[in-house]
């Protein structure tokens, strides 16, 4: 049966509908438990489908590859979807490379702030989008301002010490240490309010050696292209790579591996969909070769549709920047295919209700792309994941974003 495209112009149809799709999706750094992110698709799909008019549930968890995943059921344009959403985690190596001390957390801070600043790439980014490069420079100054306030409770409890009640210096920096390091250990345990330690840790990872993926990365990145290798055997209708924030550029180089060494043989549609990316933080970087070989590689393969999401009311992403061009690997115009730029245009999709609540939540901003939208219109997350288009056709008649950002403005362009 066809079915008429609520957003497509009219007379579009579903050519050959998607009756059963395996998602692949790709987190971003952290550390919370898949089962998390169910609870997630599950409440805000029950309420897009309100929104929008169609059915859909979720049907329970199944074990997938060795991988936290979960069924879901949909209906729309009376056509009914069978999807599989696996989680590939490495949330353990998220919480391996947070598991710092707080002085190995400041060294990892001089570290990345030496990196980004030697290499020219923070100041590069920041002429692409300088609202992505504020939120790095907040663990930072957050880091900086509690080393301050430590060192003055220090200087403060010395002072009182020998210059009011007259102890011995000695005493006095016994006292002033001991006051150093309990408001330190305050501010380090309160940090899942603050979030300084976590986001010095994730742009400290991101960054790495100069922009070299860590090996135990690297092996967790093989492990998913053999997944996907997997998952394209079986008797499915798409397979739908999808890699949020930090886990864009982890899919991108994931897929770059399966299809180099695929066959190329008949099999579903293989979909890359990628959400607020922060990709270019590690590909302007000098040592992320890999990365950009992959990235120019993606961007002219017939074999896939690649769709990136971004919104510039999303603070944590390189909104609306085409990640082939602004690393400088794009091929030849006639040869570049991906990936398609869509914005997600928060200002009209979400209510005034919703912008004013979040207005401050960046986190909550950063996750919008998983989570119903009050005015959806071209991008809807639940239609892309269970509903019975490919991501190709369904946004085949949908140009490109105009004020997409397109210049070349990284340093390192080898691939």
């Amino acid at each position: 049966m066809q079915a008429q495209r609520k957003d497509a112009p009219e007379g579009e149809a579903i050519a050959a509908p998607v009756r059963k799709r395996h998602v692949l999706f790709v987190p971003g750094y952290d550390p919370i438990a898949p089962r998390r992110y169910r609870e997630l698709y599950r409440r805000e799909a029950a309420r897009q489908a309100a929104i929008s008019g169609y059915e859909i549930g979720v049907e329970g968890q199944t074990g997938q590859g060795g991988n936290y995943a979960w069924n879901v059921w949909s209906r729309s344009h009376d056509i009914e979807v069978e999807t599989t959403i696996e989680f590939l985690t490495w949330e353990d190596i998220v919480r391996s490379s947070m598991n710092r001390s707080i002085v190995g957390s400041f060294w990892v801070m001089v570290k990345t702030v030496f990196i980004y600043v030697a290499t020219g790439a923070f100041f590069r980014l920041v002429r692409l989008r300088p609202q992505p490069m504020l939120a790095a420079l907040y663990p930072v100054i957050v880091l900086l301002a509690q080393l301050e306030a430590a060192l003055l409770t220090f200087a403060g409890i010395w002072w009182i010490s020998t210059a009011w009640i007259g102890v011995h210096s000695s005493v006095g920096s016994i006292g002033g240490l001991a006051g150093f390091m309990a408001l330190m250990m305050f501010f380090y345990r309160q940090d899942r309010y603050v979030f300084a330690y976590y986001l010095i840790n994730d742009y400290g990872f991101t960054c790495g050696d100069w922009g070299r993926t860590p090996k135990p990365l690297a092996a967790r990145i093989d492990v998913f292209r053999a997944r996907l290798a997997e998952v394209c055997d079986s008797d499915i209708d798409e397979v739908l790579i999808v890699g949020h924030s930090t886990g864009a550029h982890i899919a991108a180089m994931a897929l770059a591996a399966h299809l180099r060494q695929d066959s190329g043989r008949a099999g579903p549609a293989i979909s890359f969909l990628t959400l607020g990316q922060v990709i270019p933080m590690l590909s302007f970087l000098p040592k992320a070769k890999p990365l950009r070989t992959d990235l120019n590689y993606l961007s002219q393969s017939s074999r896939i549709a690649w769709v990136d999401i971004s919104a510039p009311g999303d603070g944590g992403c390189f909104a609306l920047s085409d990640p082939v061009h602004v690393t400088g690997v794009a091929p030849d115009p006639d040869k570049k295919l991906w990936p398609k730029i869509i914005s997600a245009a928060y200002s009209h999709t979400l209510s005034p209700e919703v912008l004013a609540k979040t207005k401050w939540r960046f986190f909550r901003r950063h996750i919008q792309y998983l989570c119903a939208f009050d005015y959806p219109r071209d991008y809807d997350y639940f239609q892309i994941t269970a509903g019975p288009m490919t991501l190709q056709e369904r946004f085949a008649w949908r140009g490109a974003t105009a004020s997409r950002k397109e210049t070349p403005l990284s340093y390192y362009r080898d691939y």
